[in-house]
């Protein structure tokens, strides 16, 4: 990361433009998220809801990953949820069936039609798990309201319904309009907004628990107490460090990368001859990034998000409902002390389905048939491999190789709160949402990343005319009269 670089391309007006609506529909986004949807009385059912949120890690967890849409019971409720979903059903039909995957090859073209596609199939989608979470809010408001509540009308029904779905739509096209500036991807950016608008509260809630000190004070050394809770700080202490320890290998295998080196062969065209350079492709070790960690979140939420339903359904089996919230619910330490083997369901599927989507999204976004094809037509091969079909093989067995480490890696990131979570349970303390906030914080490292290499990517773009005209390290002479005063 070159920040001199990024410093000297704020002065150029195209960035600031950039940067500028990204923030703009950032802020737009969390105003979004603060505008209720409207059903029954709102401060009733808000008090309910924050009620839910605090005693449920599920409805924490939610609360969450929706930028906090749920305790506000805002029109993004749903969030970006019905798009993630689209998109994986789609790229799965991109690669089950041949019609969609010679429309991917066909270029710029092909791709926008497929995500028109996939905006389509989220309508329906937002329009299902609006109506589920309506039915949930309801049903929480009834049992829980002291005054005499009565059933949303049809017409409530269908104000809540369009208003969760044009938020969730609204959403969709925030996320586009970001991922069009060039600075970011927008679904990662307006997820990452929503998880750093609620760490505050976070570290607000570790802060006071840290200076609490009704269980007595920190000796040190015997000589003074300081006036902070000793289990806190050493509970904060070991999750500082392995919170940098985790930062630390998250930053390695995000940045590392392998560099295959590209010989192009000489062509002589007159009395001119092209080519005999070497060039690189740099194969990066999760080429992915973050879309594996968030689409494995909103994969596992979905079988939840299920119980939660059929729980306050009438008729509904409700030991499959309590199975459904408790197996796929992020386990804390207070979970783990259950004993209950059905705690550690969550951990697994979370660890397999990281490994699973670094695959297949690495898949798409790295064509080794397509480099191959390029690379032949444009004269250039791998030393020691013959261009064609043993380029195309010799690209998919290195980035399979350098998927298998990347993704177990990966994957021990994104459990590696739950294996705390669970020393944690052994030794008798009890720390909340350690797990939830593990998982918020891998995917703001990962995207911080990402929008921080993309930015320096821009940077240099807009600055390249600079570096000609930057003559502070020269003599003040022309360049041309340099080099013929070199040459005498």
């Amino acid at each position: 990361m070159n920040w001199k670089t990024v410093l000297r391309s704020l002065k150029n007006k195209d960035m600031q433009k950039r940067l500028g609506i990204v923030l703009g529909l950032l802020i737009a986004y969390r105003f979004l998220a603060h505008i209720p949807v409207p059903l029954a009385e709102p401060t009733e059912l808000k008090t309910i809801i924050n009620t839910l949120v605090a005693s449920s890690d599920f409805g924490g967890f939610l609360n969450l990953m929706s930028g906090g849409a749920l305790a506000s019971i805002s029109i993004v409720l749903v969030g970006m949820s019905p798009f993630i979903t689209a998109s994986i059903i789609t790229q799965l039909l991109t690669k089950a069936i041949p019609r969609l995957e010679e429309l991917h090859k066909d270029g710029e073209s092909g791709r926008r039609k497929i995500n028109q596609w996939t905006r389509i199939v989220s309508v329906p989608l937002a329009i299902i798990q609006s109506v589920a979470f309506i039915y949930i809010l309801q049903q929480q408001y009834l049992n829980a309201s002291t005054a005499n509540a009565t059933a949303a009308t049809p017409m409530e029904w269908v104000i809540a319904v369009t208003a969760m779905t044009a938020g969730s739509i609204l959403l969709m096209w925030l996320g586009e309009l970001i991922t069009e500036q060039g600075i970011g991807n927008g679904i990662s950016l307006v997820i990452f907004a929503g998880i750093v608008s609620q760490l505050p509260t976070m570290f607000g809630t570790l802060i006071s628990s840290l200076f609490n000190t009704s269980n007595g004070q920190l000796s040190v050394f015997g000589w003074f107490n300081l006036p902070i809770d000793p289990t806190t700080f050493w509970v904060v202490l070991a999750i500082t460090v392995i919170g940098l320890f985790a930062l630390y290998l998250l930053v390695k295998i995000n940045e590392a990368q392998r560099i295959i080196t590209i010989n192009y062969a000489k062509r002589v065209g007159g009395n001119t001859s092209y080519g005999g350079i070497k060039s690189i492709l740099p194969v990066k070790l999760i080429a992915a990034g973050v879309i594996p960690v968030i689409f494995a979140v909103a994969f596992l939420s979905l079988p939840a998000f299920i119980g939660q339903v059929m729980k306050v359904m009438p008729g509904a089996n409700q030991t499959i409902a309590e199975n459904l919230i408790k197996w796929f619910a992020a386990p804390t330490a207070t979970s783990f002390t259950s004993g209950d083997w059905g705690v550690l369901v969550y951990p697994v599927a979370y660890f397999l389905l990281v490994i699973a989507f670094t695959y297949f999204y690495t898949g798409i976004v790295f064509n080794s048939n397509e480099i191959a094809e390029n690379l032949q037509k444009q004269g250039g091969f791998i030393e020691g491999i013959r261009p064609g079909l043993q380029t195309e093989q010799y690209l998919q067995m290195t980035v399979n190789r350098l998927i298998l480490f990347g993704s177990l890696a990966l994957g021990f990131i994104a459990v590696m709160p739950f294996i705390v979570d669970y020393i944690f349970a052994q030794l008798n303390i009890s720390i909340s949402n350690l797990s939830i906030g593990g998982t918020g914080l891998l995917i703001v490292v990962t995207v911080g990343l990402e929008t921080l290499r993309q930015i320096n990517s821009r940077a240099l773009m807009v600055t390249y005319d600079d570096y000609g005209n930057d003559d502070s390290n020269s003599p003040k002479k022309p360049f041309i009269t340099r080099i013929r005063g070199a040459k005498a």
